[in-house]
């Protein structure tokens, strides 16, 4: 495996029209996840990757377990709880430059994840370990998890890759900072958002912020900056590594896990670390341009194209 993740996904609920979901009569049904969004990427890419995690025993964690192992995503290690059910959300599209976010997950079966769903042996064959502070906030059995699961990636020497990823309507914000904080001082990888680090470390120039992750104990802090790029931080070298131009956002949930997955891709195939950024960007900007989590990730080919900017007829013949 060259990557495992660890983390809850949700049926997606998202109205057929834009406006107020008070409106809306009908519904597309997708799924998403950080961490099984991130899977997913890796595998159209071209990467073996697993996913743990748990669903509740209903048709909704049956359709999402058989559409992800339909990616190509190992689930081997995926559990079913009787007692809970499987979360969901909605997505609301108000306006072009206006999508919302509804969960609907409190004691899902995700939730109830503890230490036994973790194996050992499954998490030490992987190359890296990705995790994100979703999956802390939604339980202290959760939080146990994957202080557990970190432990034991670095007992195997599997690489630790942490996206804070805040969800501030999960938790305090005392608590928040304090949680993320001890993952980040437990990675070798964290990959922030620039508002991310404002929230951890009360700064907001790059420059700053990427050194404050460095000082917690990281060898490589990557530095989303939004439309703009980002940037890596290592203790030798800094660099800025430019977006792609998206011609319109139709949904931007999703870019950040993305840019997790070109990212990661770049570093299993040897990349340098602003190729491997760059390879991120480019597919963050593709998931944006196509409503739905998943559904804007591209295969390697699509990728390419897409970032050497070649065969541009209108269609593909």
């Amino acid at each position: 495996m060259d990557v495992v993740t660890i983390g809850e996904t949700m049926a997606l609920f998202t109205p057929e029209t834009s406006g107020l979901m008070r409106y809306a009569h009908t519904y597309s049904r997708k799924f998403g996840g950080s961490e099984s969004n991130v899977a997913i990427g890796l595998t159209r890419l071209g990467h073996r990757s697993g996913w743990i995690s748990r669903i509740g025993d209903d048709e909704l964690g049956k359709a999402m377990v058989s559409f992800i192992r339909g990616e190509g995503v190992d689930v081997s290690e995926v559990q079913v709880e009787k007692s809970a059910q499987t979360g969901i959300y909605f997505k609301e599209l108000r306006r072009e430059d206006d999508v919302r976010v509804l969960y609907y997950r409190k004691n899902s079966a995700a939730s109830r994840m503890s230490k036994i769903d973790l194996n050992e042996e499954y998490i030490a064959q992987a190359k890296y370990l990705h995790i994100t502070g979703i999956t802390p906030a939604l339980s202290d059995s959760c939080y146990e998890m994957l202080k557990e699961a970190v432990h034991l990636a670095k007992q195997n020497r599997v690489t630790v890759v942490f996206d804070p990823n805040l969800r501030k309507t999960l938790w305090s914000e005392e608590k928040a900072r304090q949680v993320l904080i001890e993952f980040v001082k437990e990675s070798d990888i964290v990959l922030p958002g620039i508002a991310e680090g404002k929230f951890l470390y009360g700064v907001d120039d790059p420059q700053q912020v990427g050194e404050r992750f460095l000082e917690d104990g990281p060898t490589t802090c990557v530095l989303k900056l939004g439309p703009r790029g980002a940037q890596y931080f290592t203790r030798e070298k800094t660099e800025f590594v430019p977006s792609f131009t998206v011609k319109k956002v139709i949904d931007p949930v999703g870019s950040g896990d993305g840019f997790c997955s070109g990212f990661l891709s770049g570093l299993l195939e040897g990349l340098s670390l602003y190729d491997a950024v760059r390879r991120g960007n480019g597919v963050g900007a593709m998931v944006a341009m196509v409503n739905g989590d998943v559904e804007g990730l591209p295969d390697k080919r699509d990728l390419e194209l897409f970032i050497n900017e070649t065969d541009k007829d209108d269609v593909n013949r």
